[in-house]
């Protein structure tokens, strides 16, 4: 879900770009601003690397991001009229974005392009994110400076402004940091029971979700449902999902978030007892009783003992709410922790199952305490690359255990081995 500066300035909520915008732009003569520049004919592919594209682009991330809008012509900074912008097609695209990732140190990653309008009546909206990497320098030869948009205008940084942003970068990841432990502390204090081993994952955006309006329960709902359509591409509908034990479609208030509790209540369903979370500024929290849980075969399982299929299904769910909550908050990147509460004395068994579907403990490693496991994820990554994220952390986290195959999580082989 978009929310930039056009969206903003002509007081539109979250939504794609549209050409009705760009012409409500044009009629209502908008100025530029610190995150809106617009933009003639497109810049030949050629001489991307080289033209002012890199600097603009590292001026709106080092200001929190903005949008540069070809095809749209300025009279003193105001949106004047539309012009033909030129040709744009698949290769100028992948050569724009390069060009903001080859061009720029560090890159400016996940700069999107969006072809808005009728054949002969395009622009081109290059929407520029905001990052936690600032300051991004633009090197000429022997020489860099820092660019940063200054109302209407791109400058040159002076070296404390320089130093600030350096500041900012330690100090945001600093505070990501502490964001990641008090998830993870909440989640594992007040929502788990000593009796069993409980899974808690736990996933904060490095750059928040901030719009001026909150989640609603319906945004919420929605984003539950496609999580449970995200996990039944990433590990089908076998084995114990968490979501298919919370109450998703009456989601409750919470401090800043939308809860979807436990509905596992019965004395019977009480071995899949789950709870999730999406947080307004799209965190996002799942728990569930992993230890004690009944396996395919009807075997049941101590409180001690883990189904290793039972992690892959579970982290299957939270990167798919992951997935869910991206997309419609339009965040990318997200620090992710993963790690497994046990209270009791007798260690803690990650089991697998042999070709047989027998048992098989021979690898499994006895573990006294689970140590979590971090990573960072591209939550907007293309389905294919996003689909090897949600596999590797369920390895890394089986792993741990002595278990080495994942069982369910099968992404699709890569296109150049195929046939």
């Amino acid at each position: 879900m978009l929310f930039t500066a056009l969206h903003r300035l002509l007081g539109l909520a979250p939504g794609p770009l549209n050409d009705e915008m760009i012409d409500a732009a044009v009629a209502a003569q908008l100025s530029e601003t610190d995150d809106l520049d617009w933009k003639g004919k497109l810049i030949p592919v050629k001489d991307l690397p080289l033209s002012d594209f890199p600097k603009d682009v590292a001026a709106m991330a080092n200001r929190g991001g903005g949008l540069l809008v070809y095809g749209v012509k300025e009279t003193e900074k105001r949106a004047t009229q539309r012009v033909h912008v030129g040709a744009f097609d698949e290769r100028y695209e992948a050569a724009l974005l390069s060009a903001a990732v080859t061009a720029i140190s560090p890159p400016v990653f996940n700069v999107r392009a969006h072809w808005v309008g009728e054949t002969g009546n395009q622009v081109v909206a290059v929407v520029i994110p905001a990052t936690s990497d600032v300051p991004h320098l633009i090197y000429r030869g022997e020489y860099f400076g820092a660019p940063i948009r200054n109302d209407a205008m791109t400058v040159w940084m002076k070296e404390r402004q320089v130093e600030a942003l350096y500041r900012a970068r330690f100090d945001d990841r600093r505070h990501s940091t502490m964001a990641l432990d008090n998830l993870y502390d909440e989640a594992a204090t007040n929502w788990t029971t000593p009796q069993r081993a409980w899974l808690i994952a736990v996933a904060h955006p490095q750059l928040p979700f901030t719009a001026f309006q909150r989640p609603d329960r319906h945004q919420a709902r929605e984003m539950f449902q496609e999580a449970i359509e995200n996990t039944l591409v990433y590990s089908g509908s076998g084995g114990v999902h968490p979501l298919e034990s919370v109450e998703w479609e009456n989601p409750r208030p919470g401090l800043r978030r939308w809860v979807a509790p436990n509905n596992a209540l019965s004395d019977s369903r009480k071995w899949r007892q789950s709870w999730a979370a999406v947080h307004h500024d799209g965190s996002v929290t799942l728990g569930t009783g992993i230890g004690g849980q009944r396996t395919s075969s009807g075997r049941v399982l101590e409180e001690h003992q883990i189904d290793s299929m039972s992690i892959e299904v579970a982290l299957s769910d939270f990167m798919g709410l992951v997935r869910a909550a991206s997309k419609r908050l339009g965040l990318a990147e997200y620090d992710v922790r993963v790690g497994i509460r046990w209270i009791g004395s007798t260690p803690l068994s990650i089991q697998t199952v042999d070709g047989m579907g027998f048992v098989f403990n021979d690898n499994s490693t006895p573990l006294a305490q689970y140590t979590p496991v971090e990573r960072t994820v591209v939550a907007d990554a293309a389905p294919e690359e996003f689909f090897w994220q949600v596999h590797d952390l369920a390895e890394d986290c089986i792993n741990q255990g002595g278990v080495t195959e994942v069982r369910k999580i099968r992404p699709p082989a890569p296109k150049d081995s195929e046939g």
